[in-house]
């Protein structure tokens, strides 16, 4: 099947099944929000709240360790309550306390409201990635995910485009009420949540057929060692995110604007790819193949950059590092295609939000430790820490392969 035949199906997909278009309607909502708080949040604590770097940097260090028990309580809540209630709920806090913001005017407050946040936040996606699991068959599960993050890149990418307006005005009133303005997008989402079908709620007791799963996913071995392998493939956007501006700024002979340069080439690409690539990744040893090609990837996306700190002339800088943007957004697109099939197959669909929610701390844990990580491998020794990321994405894909080998789908197991 062609690319276009893909995206084709994508558009058909959304419009003709009422729940995909109202999860992808709230997730492009949603997303609006979130790329104007990506784009003010930092800029608006210390320039306009008057806060330091180091306090608005420990602000977001506490709210992302809050958000890591959020995630598994999310999905635990999601497979006992309604879970279409529980989002919306969720999606209407967040967005009250990233609208409340714009009351805070010292550090207290601000921590407060931004643990708040952050635990609406990913609680509210492990409840939607329960609701995903819930509400499609094993073969549109992925599709609608991949669907759910193109969805998401475009719309952060408009809100983060929304956000320039507050930036060129550069007062307090214009912050604030772009960012009050966002809020509410997010309180639009919770309302289009309303609109999910019964079928995303847990139905309590087993059904017939279905193999009594293990009580807990930490008692699931393959499930921790997936969650911890893909867990390490998240250093791929602190690479994105911290490493890459630095290195191309004070490592490279390419002038500081290639670094819009390669976020743009990666959006673009990401919302291209993320489809077309997930294909049949629904199946675990498809899955697994795609997360080892896109550790490959990775580890190519790492040499070159490696590559980008040597080589002489912004020109020949430039290219390097466009190979390695390339690289890595090839790696992360099938790596993240690879994980969406797996951490919903090997899952069993009775116990979709505890697992979902346990698969979601271990990627918040990620989030939390990787800026350390980054920070004391190749920020602190370009040369061995581009080696060490690229060993570490090998051998998680090498891992991840081994792990699934013989792996079968629990709710396909048939009873003896």
């Amino acid at each position: 099947m062609s690319m276009g035949a893909l995206l084709s199906r994508a558009r058909a997909g959304i419009t003709g099944d009422p729940t995909l278009r109202t999860i992808a309607l709230a997730t492009l909502v949603r997303s609006l929000g979130r790329g104007v708080f990506f784009t003010l949040t930092t800029l608006y604590f210390t320039r306009i709240v008057g806060l330091s770097v180091t306090q608005v940097a420990l602000i977001l260090t506490v709210a992302n360790a809050v958000g890591v028990a959020a995630s598994y309580i999310g999905g635990h809540l999601s497979d006992h309550l309604s879970a279409r209630r529980l989002v919306a709920a969720l999606f209407v806090i967040e967005g009250l306390g990233l609208a409340a913001y714009t009351l805070a005017t010292s550090f207290t407050p601000a921590i407060a409201l931004a643990c708040l946040v952050a635990t609406a936040n990913k609680a509210g996606s492990s409840t939607m990635a329960s609701i995903i699991a819930r509400g499609f068959e094993s073969d549109r599960r992925v599709l609608v995910r991949a669907i759910n993050r193109t969805v998401l890149n475009a719309g952060i990418a408009i809100g983060g485009g929304l956000a320039g307006i507050a930036l060129l005005l550069d007062t307090a009133a214009a912050y604030r009420v772009t960012m009050a303005l966002a809020g509410v997008t997010y309180l639009a989402a919770g309302w289009a949540c309303r609109r999910l079908p019964a079928s995303v709620d847990a139905h309590h007791g087993e059904q017939a057929g279905e193999p009594a799963p293990a009580a807990h996913p930490a008692r699931d071995p393959r499930y921790v060692g997936l969650t911890l392998l893909s867990a390490v493939f998240m250093l791929q956007f602190a690479i994105a995110e911290i490493a890459m501006p630095l290195w191309v700024t004070q490592h490279t002979d390419a002038p500081p604007v290639t670094v819009s340069i390669l976020l743009l080439l990666n959006t673009v690409l990401v919302m291209g790819l993320q489809i077309p690539l997930s294909r049949r990744t629904h199946e675990i040893p498809t899955a697994a193949r795609a997360v080892l090609r896109g550790a490959l990837c990775m580890v190519a996306g790492c040499a070159a950059c490696a590559g980008s700190g040597v080589v002489g002339g912004a020109a020949a800088a430039i290219a390097t590092l466009i190979l390695a943007e390339l690289a890595f957004t090839f790696g992360e697109v099938l790596q993240q295609s690879g994980v969406f099939g797996l951490a919903f197959e090997l899952a069993p669909r009775s116990r979709a939000g505890a697992y979902q929610g346990f698969f979601g701390m271990g990627m918040a844990l990620a989030q939390t430790v990787a800026p350390l990580v980054i920070a004391h491998t190749i920020l602190a020794d370009p040369g061995p820490g581009w080696a060490l990321m690229a060993a570490l994405f090998a051998c998680a894909g090498v891992a991840t392969v081994i792990l699934c080998r013989g792996a079968v789908a629990p709710d396909r197991v048939p009873v003896t």
